[in-house]
């Protein structure tokens, strides 16, 4: 358990690139095998799988993922689901709407989920697949939702402009404890830095001192 700084591909940002739950880490294709070693280590993990999403390795913003199922973008294969379905053992199914990057506007954990206004039609499919009750509100008059919220079942990291009483909605709907906060030296986009599970947390290895401390405290890793 803890908060570790990490980098990918020489970047920090890192949730662009594999995604997690408490149980297995979706990486791209190709990931060396030195670093899901690493990775499985810090987040605590025993099983991960390698896969495109619509031949990319932009897992983060292509997907959305709980202990309960995986949400993925409209532009994913059959062979990349049929992968993800016989690895996970979790639901997986596309997100029915025209919107590719649904990352970036869907936060979650396993008590709920809070979507952009964008994804109102398609409400319904997220609560079945996911498990979880839903609703949709912008974060500071952002509707990527997503990019500015990452939850885990112990706790939340937010926006650090979002106002009290979107806190107060964010931790009501997720059950956990929420922290306004930045990553990687000041970035308020927060899923661009982070990768998280209920045991750990994995950050840019630009994120300074300050915003470990904050992040920590957030995700009460």
């Amino acid at each position: 358990m803890g908060i570790y700084k990490y980098a990918f591909y020489k970047s920090p940002n890192i949730g662009i690139f594999v995604k997690c739950n408490d149980n297995i880490i979706i990486l791209p294709l190709g990931f060396a095998s030195t670093k899901t070693t690493i990775l499985s280590r810090y987040l605590e993990v025993t099983d991960h799988v390698y896969v495109s999403i619509a031949d990319t390795r932009l897992l983060g913003p292509m997907m959305v993922m709980t202990n309960n199922g995986i949400l993925v973008s409209y532009i994913t294969s059959d062979e990349e689901i049929a992968v993800l379905k016989e690895k996970s053992q979790l639901n997986v199914e596309r997100l029915k709407t025209k919107y590719t990057a649904i990352g970036n506007l869907i936060a979650t954990n396993d008590h709920g989920a809070i979507v952009s206004p964008l994804c109102n039609d398609v409400k319904s499919q997220i609560q079945d697949i996911l498990g979880v009750s839903v609703i949709s509100m912008s974060i500071s008059d952002f509707i990527q939702t997503g990019a500015m919220i990452v939850a885990t079942n112990k706790g939340a990291a937010a926006y650090p402009n979002i106002s009290d009483d979107e806190v107060k909605t964010i931790s009501d709907i997720l059950h956990v404890n929420v922290e306004p906060v930045t990553i990687n030296g000041g970035i308020p986009y927060l899923s661009s830095g982070i990768i998280a599970n209920s045991k750990s947390a994995v950050v840019g290895n630009m994120t300074s001192g300050p915003e470990l401390i904050m992040l920590s405290r957030a995700f009460n890793v």
